[in-house]
């Protein structure tokens, strides 16, 4: 119940999924209370990971000011915070974080390739205390306290393939990696051709996105679980969630959510102090807790 970071550094490279050009990522270790923190060694700036930071949410999570941006990380956020890292540098030469295959368990393997190092300062965590919601005419995204954490997470596409598809996911570490960290990003056919007039998505392929036609998928080896566009829309709202700068202590419950829903959930929750109370991890306490993060 330590704080943790790395134990070593990590290097690798990967197809940045807007861009379409490999980048360079290199995962460090950083000391006690540094949080994550976004490094562009390109342009030598750093970006913290949280909410202040975030300044797109459309496509995906995007940290940045008037010197740049780093876009696409919440896969590598929900990583980090599977594995309980309070503290690492994820130093990228270019503007968004690799997409890999479309999931985190590229990620997973690199955290699992630098080991983790326990840390001389006890863990703190982000209890949630009274519910906080955010509504978009149907769609919503809610926290509400708890005494076992769980995503409960329903998705609603009007689309033969995906349709509707509800996934209840109860937190753990073994559990994340079995159930949700291979789970892939996913797109439609007819919008491929928009996004590419719009320069995105140029690293998009069906080696790093699941591609949905009006009734099939197009992806020759199908997918990697029957319910997995739900389920990567979980691995995404963990990764959001991240930006608080502590693990949450509380059920998230979405209809409909996105990454814009989310940004706005995270600044609600840290504008209403009575919301949350930030619990340092004690003998005393930490059985209340571990489960979580076994």
């Amino acid at each position: 119940m330590k704080q943790l970071t790395l134990a070593k550094a990590v290097k690798g490279v990967g197809i940045g999924l807007h861009k379409g050009e490999p980048i360079e990522i290199t995962l460090e270790p950083l000391e006690v209370d540094s949080g994550i923190v976004f490094f562009r060694s390109d342009l030598n700036v750093s970006y913290r990971a949280i909410p202040e930071n975030v300044i797109n949410t459309q496509m995906a999570t995007v940290l940045g000011d008037d010197r740049g941006f780093i876009s696409t990380i919440e896969h590598l956020m929900s990583a980090i915070n599977a594995y309980g890292i309070d503290n690492i540098r994820i130093v990228l030469n270019a503007n968004e974080a690799p997409v890999m295959d479309g999931s985190s368990i590229s990620f997973c393997m690199m955290l699992d390739e630098a080991g983790i190092k326990e840390l001389d300062t006890p863990k703190k965590i982000m209890v949630i205390k009274k519910p906080i919601e955010i509504r978009d005419g149907n769609k919503f995204v809610r926290l509400i306290p708890t005494k076992e954490p769980r995503i409960n997470y329903t998705i609603k596409f009007d689309n033969a393939v995906i349709g509707e598809q509800t996934y209840n996911f109860e937190f753990s570490k073994k559990n994340y990696i079995e159930n949700i960290a291979r789970a892939r990003t996913f797109g439609f056919l007819k919008d491929v051709q928009m996004l590419r007039d719009k320069n995105l998505a140029l690293g998009g392929s069906l080696e790093n996105t699941i591609v949905v036609d009006e009734n099939r998928i197009l992806n020759p080896e199908g997918l990697r679980f029957k319910d997995e566009f739900v389920r990567h829309k979980i691995l995404d709202a963990i990764g959001d969630l991240t930006l608080l700068g502590y693990r949450v202590f509380g059920d998230y419950i979405s209809f409909a959510g996105s990454h814009h829903l989310n940004h706005l959930l995270t600044k609600e929750v840290l504008k209403d102090k009575e919301s949350y109370e930030i619990v340092t991890l004690e003998k005393a306490n930490e059985k209340v807790y571990e489960k979580v993060f076994a």
